[in-house]
């Protein structure tokens, strides 16, 4: 006996002998042939699953450490605002030091080791996904060395007592993570499954915001309706599958607990929907008239013979701002220092506030703090800011209309619509807003003000923040770029 010719089709009969009919080597070499290819066609699917499977598995260890990353941040940050209400409430005065220093240093440290980490770090993203892929001007937007400074940065910013917030932070700080986890996957591990930078940018960005808030589901709502505006990364589900991980994990460590505590539940009444869309106009001109200011900034509010001043010395800016936002704290006994997480929570669960113009008051140190140009984020503040406006229209109510309307519940619905004005991103503020407080039976108050208040903040802002912003630093990281290849 010999060993057959051919292994894969040894059980098919050999008839190789000339004496045997045409008609019956020719079928017998078509099914040869089907076997053949059916053997190569189940290879092929075999690979292609692994390589999906593949795709999936890396993505998930990247969102696990996204997750961890915005956990880590978040816990630096709770420590620095911890500090900063130690001291300025046993020494009131040392906000007038700890402030205008602070952020003179803070800014001088972003322009020599971070210039691209000011801000928010959302603008960066949106400007990141939408540069050719792979390019220089993608990864100085999203640098991991920088991403790193701005998570220091933002510390020492809270730790001043500075008005900004660490979940636009950890939006950056989680696409430099993701990114940097997919490069070193294709050029150290070779794996060759077709990671695209920005499915990268925008799984890690939505999943630091998903684990910032404990709100998986916000955190896709986020990458569809900001990130995925005008891109490719919209319905992709391996960027949605990683989100959802970060948020998950989050979950799993932190538990199942919102990021404000609604101790009792909000009594909704048939006759709220007048004080309701109230809290919607009032929050739609005031979140448009944010926006407008933070666009224009420090050179766009001083007379023209100061610009070219401001625009040279940018620390002396910083400083004057830093004395500013001091004396709005020392007049509001410190409530409008830090990120005001926890002024809003008392809001929204009835607890009276001694600052009866404190929206008012944080809008300003906000606005001032992000003038300094120190990194930090918008997102805490600007729901505290809301959160404050709904209890100046809940006395307004109280005293002069008709009809009761529960303080708690338009405190919660400024601050959809406060934050929905600010970004022009009604369908993220009214999830974000339902999701972080467990309160699905106020969606549809919720989503109705963050509706209309955007289409109000339109009217003063036609270009959504986040977006103009991005704009000016995609033109900056392309500048650079340019100067780079040119070099």
């Amino acid at each position: 006996m010999t060993d057959p010719v051919d292994p894969p089709d040894s059980n098919l009969p050999d008839s190789t002998s000339p004496s045997e009919p045409a008609a019956r080597r020719d079928r017998l070499g078509k099914l040869r042939f089907h076997a053949r290819r059916a053997a190569h066609r189940k290879t092929r699917q075999v690979g292609r699953i692994s390589r999906v499977s593949m795709r999936y598995a890396v993505f998930m260890c990247g969102a696990g450490g996204v997750a961890l990353f915005s956990m880590v941040f978040a816990y630096i940050a709770e420590v620095a605002l911890r500090w900063n209400a130690k001291l300025t409430t046993a020494t009131p005065w040392l906000a007038f030091v700890m402030l205008p220093f602070g952020l003179a240093a803070l800014r001088w440290l972003t322009i020599r080791l971070a210039p691209q980490a000011r801000g928010s770090g959302i603008p960066q993203v949106i400007a990141a996904v939408t540069l050719p892929p792979a390019g220089v001007a993608q990864t100085v937007l999203v640098s991991f060395r920088q991403s790193m400074w701005k998570v220091l940065l933002t510390a020492g910013a809270l730790l001043a007592g500075a008005s900004v917030g660490r979940e636009g932070p950890s939006v950056q700080v989680g696409a430099a993570a993701m990114l940097a986890w997919g490069q070193w996957c294709q050029q150290k591990l070779r794996f060759r499954i077709g990671f695209h930078p920005s499915s990268l940018i925008a799984a890690g960005a939505a999943g630091g915001l998903a684990a910032a808030f404990n709100t998986p589901l916000a955190g896709v709502v986020f990458a569809i309706e900001e990130l995925g505006r005008g891109t490719a990364v919209r319905w992709d589900r391996l960027v949605l599958s990683g989100v959802l991980t970060a948020g998950f994990l989050s979950l799993a460590v932190l538990g199942n607990n919102p990021y404000f505590s609604v101790k009792v539940p909000m009594l909704v009444l048939h006759d709220v929907w007048g004080p309701v869309l109230l809290c919607a106009v009032v929050n739609g001109v005031m979140g448009g008239l944010f926006a407008k200011l933070l666009i224009r900034g420090v050179p766009g509010l001083v007379p023209s013979a100061w610009r070219g001043w401001t625009t040279a010395h940018p620390v002396w800016v910083a400083f004057l701002c830093g004395l500013v936002v001091a004396a709005v704290g020392w007049a509001t006994a410190g409530a409008t220092f830090g990120t005001g997480y926890e002024q809003a929570s008392g809001l929204i669960n009835g607890e009276p506030h001694s600052t009866l113009w404190f929206g008012v008051a944080k809008f300003v140190a906000t606005v001032v703090s992000y003038f300094a140009g120190i990194p930090g984020g918008i997102f805490t503040p600007s729901l505290a800011i809301g959160a404050g406006i709904g209890a100046n229209i809940a006395d307004f109510v109280t005293h002069f209309m008709s009809g009761m309307a529960e303080p708690r519940v338009l405190a919660l619905v400024s601050m959809a619509a406060f934050l929905a004005a600010a970004t022009q991103a009604p369908i993220t503020a009214s999830v974000i807003v339902m999701e972080m407080t467990r309160t699905q039976d106020l969606t549809i108050y919720l989503l109705a003000a963050s509706l209309l208040a955007s289409f109000l903040s339109r009217q003063f802002n036609p270009h959504p923040f986040y977006h103009h912003m991005g704009h000016a630093f995609r033109r900056e990281a392309m500048a650079i770029a340019r100067k780079e290849i040119a070099t």
